[in-house]
């Protein structure tokens, strides 16, 4: 009688509570413990029946469809997390072939939102391959968290509870969390963002997104100095004008002649020059963001290499919706596959590319198509180590080739000057060449797995890394270990990009997440979810205050750093974005991508929207199209815009696509 007593008290208590499930299981535990030894041993036989995930995934799924077209897009959200779970424990029972058998029957349900998911969860033959998968063994230690009306949530309680389906009721109390709310029930737009793992949800974010980003300029940067520059040179010019017109004007008084003509003339030039200056100041969005002190140590600048980048920014074409940039495209012929990634130079003078055999080689654009050299005439730059690699039994090859790693190369990067050059291999290591001396100088060990990106700060001497053991580092030149190591996501990190102050840094992730990390603290800042695949490429705002992002589905999109919110997105490719490139003012985006075409954006025009909307909350606006440059079979690997706004490009000839 008193376990009688006490079990109705916990039921009271879990009633009075609103834990519904909790109030089901104990029910359905409770008649389970009360039923006969004989259907004991047929329960228990049954337990061990790989056909009741089969017939209670196929019941559930039947039920989810047959409801009311009002809530069927919202119970249909349960059927993703309980489909994969019914498919692991199957894997993780023994049962391999009718876990294949299951989801191969049900697979295609899912497969126009979790294409990618997919794929790598049908490599699963065995229960080690659980273990040794990082989205199965996420999957597993995560729960979904899934967003359902109340009326919603009691069709399912109900449902549930008339057919005794203990099996989907184990699943859906151990690995879904539901949000109930009440009302009408949710958008179907919505879909991709109200299921998500716990592990990388919104609240998660919301926290972290909390703390406060200075997205500005450096103070006393070169372009800081230039536009003062320029803008006081204006100002005498303006002045000198206006006193020369005067003098002009007096002379004319003097001589009897016309008054009215004259300064009609002069207040039309006033009033030209004033709108061109606002028509400038509205194309860049640079001398508008504010400016913030930098928190590392940043390096001197040498007079030459000033002097060359005032001299591209006296030289710089303003570009707008109107006015597109010419684009410079390097084509890669005869790489047989082999070529993984490609950099430019920031003034386009050189290009390297990493390939599988471990090598990397760069060519110095300006020696391209000359006749080759006799070898005689090659020892006269001395004889650095390495320099030795670039020669033929023929003659000169037209690169220079750098060998050191000891597998395939996975990313390459010139500093800002151009002077070095960074590499990153499966061997784990990322090493400095120089470009001048054609050598290695360091080899920089830190990382336990593949190093797939690595990238120079903007005033170069720091470089960050992001790896296959799930972080990113931040370095230093001078040092062989690294500066900060950014932990924090929950599979590969895939790409890794600098802010323009150079106090933050953002790695993109196989978790389908991008995260911004502060590079003095080693905390992340903001975390940015919204992606359905893989993020392979990142760009900056030249003012800091955007960021976008490209991803494995082809799928662009832009975030505030300020807020951490999506701004602009866009189904921008039909594959792979494999290079994201903001234009100098900031102005255009341009995007490469798997699928052999060339996109430029217009971000001026959606952010001169957003601006004027930013008094409504979660307000999107997406980029306009300007135009789509495809080659004939070529995908592009790298873009980059110069410091005077061309548009460098690169790829592979690819004869199979």
């Amino acid at each position: 009688m008193e376990d009688e007593e006490m079990e109705k008290k916990v039921q009271q208590y879990l009633h009075r509570k609103g834990f519904r499930l909790t109030e089901l299981s104990l029910q359905e535990e409770r008649n389970r413990l009360s039923t006969t030894s004989l259907s004991d041993v047929s329960l228990s036989r049954s337990d061990n029946d790989p056909a009741r995930y089969y017939d209670g995934y196929n019941k559930l799924r039947t039920w989810a469809y047959s409801s009311l077209d009002q809530y069927k897009h919202e119970l249909l959200r349960i059927l993703y997390p309980v489909f994969i779970h019914c498919f692991m424990d199957l894997v993780a029972e023994g049962h391999t072939q009718e876990a294949r058998s299951f989801f191969h029957t049900f697979r295609e349900d899912h497969e126009l939102m979790h294409s990618r998911d997919l794929q790598k969860l049908e490599g699963i033959l065995s229960p080690l391959h659980l273990e040794e998968m990082d989205l199965a063994r996420s999957l597993r230690e995560n729960k979904f968290r899934i967003k359902l009306c109340e009326y919603s949530y009691e069709l399912l309680l109900q449902y549930l509870q008339k057919t005794q389906a203990l099996v989907m009721l184990g699943i859906i109390n151990e690995r879904i969390i539901f949000e109930v709310s009440a009302g009408q029930p949710s958008l179907i737009s919505d879909d991709a963002d109200v299921v998500a793992l716990v592990g990388t949800s919104k609240d998660l974010a919301k926290q972290i997104n909390q703390k406060e980003v200075h997205w500005g300029l450096l103070e006393d940067s070169v372009e800081e100095r230039m536009e003062k520059a320029l803008s006081e040179s204006d100002k005498t010019e303006a002045e000198s004008k206006d006193a020369d017109a005067e003098d002009n004007n007096k002379k004319k008084s003097s001589e009897g002649g016309k008054q009215g003509g004259p300064l009609k003339k002069l207040k039309k030039d006033k009033v030209v020059g004033a709108t061109g200056k606002n028509n400038k100041s509205e194309t860049s969005m640079v001398s508008a963001a504010p400016r913030v002190k930098p928190e590392l140590t940043l390096p001197a600048m040498s007079v030459e290499v000033e002097q060359s980048v005032l001299e591209d920014l006296r030289n710089r074409a303003q570009l707008n919706n109107l006015a597109l940039p010419s684009v410079s495209f390097y084509t890669f012929l005869n790489t047989h596959n082999g070529l993984n990634c490609s950099s430019i130079s920031n003034d386009g003078s050189l290009v390297v590319g990493g390939f599988s055999d471990s090598s990397v080689k760069v060519w110095d654009m300006a020696k391209t198509g000359q006749p080759a050299k006799t070898s005689s005439s090659q020892g006269q730059n001395g004889s650095s180590q390495g320099e030795h690699l670039s020669l033929t039994f023929e003659g000169k090859r037209p690169y220079t080739l750098f060998q050191g790693h000891s597998g395939p190369v996975y990313s390459a990067a010139f500093s800002p000057s151009g002077d070095f050059l960074l590499s990153s291999s499966s061997d784990s290591t990322i090493r400095l060449w120089s470009t001048k001396l054609n050598a290695n100088l360091v080899c920089y060990k830190g990382h336990n797995y593949p190093v797939w990106d690595v990238q120079f700060s903007p005033v170069g001497h720091y470089f960050a890394s992001a790896s296959h053991d799930r972080t990113a580092r931040i370095w230093s030149m001078d040092k062989i270990q690294p500066l900060r190591i950014m932990a924090g996501h929950l599979a590969d990190v895939d790409c890794v990009q600098w802010h323009v102050n150079c106090n933050y840094i953002a790695t993109g992730s196989s978790d389908k997440t991008v995260r911004l990390w502060d590079v003095q603290t080693g905390e992340c800042i903001r975390m940015f979810i919204g992606h359905r695949s893989m993020v392979l490429s990142l760009a900056m705002s030249p003012d800091g205050r955007y960021m976008a992002s490209g991803d494995e589905d082809g799928t662009i999109m832009m975030w505030d750093l300020s807020t951490g919110r999506c701004v602009s997105p866009l189904a921008g490719h039909n594959s792979c974005v494999w290079s994201l490139a903001f234009s100098c003012e900031g102005a255009l985006l341009a995007s490469g991508s798997a699928d052999c075409t060339v996109k430029l954006w217009d971000v001026a025009s959606s952010t001169k929207a957003l601006k004027m909307d930013d008094t409504k909350a979660g307000s999107t606006n997406r980029l306009r199209l300007l135009k789509a440059l495809p080659t004939k079979s070529t995908p592009v690997y790298n873009l980059r815009f110069s410091r005077r706004n061309l548009l460098f490009a690169t790829g592979a000839l690819s004869l199979g696509s």
